[in-house]
């Protein structure tokens, strides 16, 4: 042994500070066992840390993201900004170059984020230890009594959707490499009278396919020797012209598994990210919601009318049924039109973690939409409790119209999706106006994927409101506002072909309300969801030149692509 440790620092000895860290961090990345990493490597990596001088942006975030570790929370980076994650609350702190700290912000999950001064200052001055404690005071000030909201209990599902790779599985004599960067929740709701809902995971094959075009292929690892990171803590590839390549009709290609419906746009964004033009000979284009009835079908779910409108009801605890309509006409605009992409080509590896931003971005805006139409099919013989109309308001958002239960007039709830953690709920209607609905209803759609869940979630906050004594802060509405309260909306295309939503629901009077006194009730959110645990808003799918992070070793797998 002490051989083996002379040797150790015979080695090391001329290394710098930054290359242990390196060092550290993928041996952390190759665990005996798999659920966790080394602790004692863990414990090497903070005893490091902490004697290290902080004086570049790297160590900074190598240090916030101990912290976050040691505090449960979760850790993700883009660019200069440094997110910190817990369950309802989420840090946001912007770097300077030189590892100084040039803003500190907090923000519930849904909410804008407000600067902080007491968690600015000593991070400004280096002192790591205050503002561990400040940090576990704001989890105390977030435990609100009443709540039961465990923590992430699956690190695999919180790799799969938020790492730039999501988990990679290496390849063997009789499989290729496999990527699965996508997962539906877990958590389903389980009930005797709703079964679990299916977990699929989204995954893709990294094979080699012929091309009708020649492509400047890798013949060797375009991973430097040794490794470096840049700016970002991102490892950094080298180009085409710098490592062996060849001209080649062939092209790598992530292989789907399953196939994904995707919209025109997507479409043209995966050939814009890669600079390879996806084949549309043998693509077949139909609206969205067809695409995705199509697998629902299959197992002998859903119905359509006329070949036009779908319908299809959900059943929900309690013996509840909802009825959701998709009307063919609203859905068959160009812009809305799909086909089913079973592989996406690409030229070099440093291309994958758009890539899969993009496919994330649209797995879910399919699993929101599938959440209304994969369930039993509509019949007379099924009564149905509620009624929902699903329109779409633009390529990344859509509507749901519905009868109110607290007032005899239409509400319209506009779900818009920006990215697989950018999910936004927005209620419309007469005598509603409370920005912390809203927000608990971003929540619930964000933790469980499921527009019937967030209706049932909603309608029992209105029939709250309905039981509730009549106050000020909640007037009555008279029958004018009965009247006009039913917002429409209607999609049009432009002389450019972009689909234009006209709305009237920003015309209804809006009046503030409370909900059952509180801006949001916990207890009720409790019963239906284990945790919360959202990420951040980050930039949708930029060219990012320099690929994973997750671990060296993925990196260094995904580059082994021949």
């Amino acid at each position: 042994m002490k051989s083996i440790i002379s040797g150790l620092h015979l080695k090391f000895a001329e290394k710098t500070w930054n290359e242990t860290f390196q060092l550290v961090r993928r041996c952390m990345d190759k665990p005996k066992d798999e659920s966790k990493p080394c602790q004692l490597l863990v414990r090497s990596l903070e005893r490091l840390q902490e004697v290290v001088t902080v004086s570049s942006m790297n160590t900074m975030r190598s240090r916030l993201e101990m912290i976050a570790k040691q505090q449960g929370m979760g850790f993700h980076i883009t660019e200069a900004t440094c997110y910190l994650t817990a369950d309802l609350f989420y840090l946001e702190v912007v770097l300077l170059p030189c590892g100084g700290t040039k803003e500190v912000k907090v923000a519930p999950h849904g909410g804008f984020p407000v600067p902080s001064e007491s968690l600015l200052q000593p991070l400004r001055s280096k002192h790591f230890a205050e503002f561990s404690g400040k940090l576990a005071d704001l989890f105390t000030q977030y435990n609100i009594p009443g709540d039961k909201l465990p923590k992430d209990s699956d690190p695999q599902a919180d790799m799969i959707n938020n790492g730039r790779i999501g988990c990679l599985i290496a390849g063997k004599e009789d499989s290729p490499m496999k990527i699965q960067f996508y997962i539906t929740p877990t958590d389903g709701m389980k009930t005797s009278d709703l079964q679990m809902t299916e977990t699929v995971v989204q995954a893709a094959q990294v094979i080699v396919g012929a091309s009708d075009v020649t492509h400047m292929l890798q013949m060797a690892s375009v991973i430097p020797q040794p490794p470096q990171l840049d700016a970002q803590g991102h490892p950094v590839f080298l180009t085409l012209s710098e490592a062996p390549h060849e001209a080649l009709p062939a092209c790598f290609l992530l292989k789907l598994q399953p196939a994904i419906p995707m919209t025109l746009s997507f479409v043209k964004k995966l050939s814009h990210i890669t600079d390879v033009a996806i084949p549309d000979v043998d693509l077949q284009w139909a609206p969205l919601p067809k695409l995705l009835m199509r697998r629902s079908r299959a197992n002998g779910h859903g119905e359509t009318l006329d070949e036009q409108d779908i319908i299809c009801t959900v059943p929900l605890p309690g013996g509840v049924m909802h009825s959701y309509i998709l009307p063919g006409d609203a859905w068959e605009v160009p812009a809305l039109r799909g086909t089913v992409v079973d592989s996406v080509p690409f030229a070099h590896p440093a291309r994958v973690p758009a890539l899969l931003d993009l496919l994330r971005h649209q797995c879910a805006i399919n699993t929101l939409l599938r959440s209304c139409i994969t369930s039993q099919c509509a019949g007379t013989d099924l009564a149905c409790d509620l009624h929902f109309e699903v329109l779409p308001e633009s390529e990344t958002s859509f509507s749901v119209t519905f009868h109110r239960p607290d007032v005899d007039s239409l509400a319209v709830l506009l779900v818009n999706v920006s990215g697989l953690h950018q999910i936004t709920c927005t209620l419309f209607g007469a005598g509603i106006g409370e920005a912390s609905l809203d927000e608990y209803l971003s929540t619930v759609m964000k933790r469980f994927m499921s527009v019937p869940v967030t209706l049932r979630t909603l309608y029992s906050k209105l029939e709250k409101i309905t039981s509730a004594p009549f106050s000020p802060s909640r007037p009555a509405t008279t029958e004018a506002e009965n009247d006009h309260s039913a917002p429409s909306s209607t999609a049009v295309m432009d002389t450019n072909g972009a689909l234009t939503t006209l709305s009237q629901s920003a015309a209804v009077p809006e009046v503030s309300f409370s909900v059952s006194g509180s801006s949001v009730d916990k207890s009720e959110l409790s019963e239906l969801l284990p945790e919360i645990n959202t990420s951040p808003a980050v930039n949708p799918y930029p060219f990012d030149p320099v690929g994973v992070s997750h671990s060296m070793t993925n990196s260094g797998q995904l580059s082994e692509l021949t």
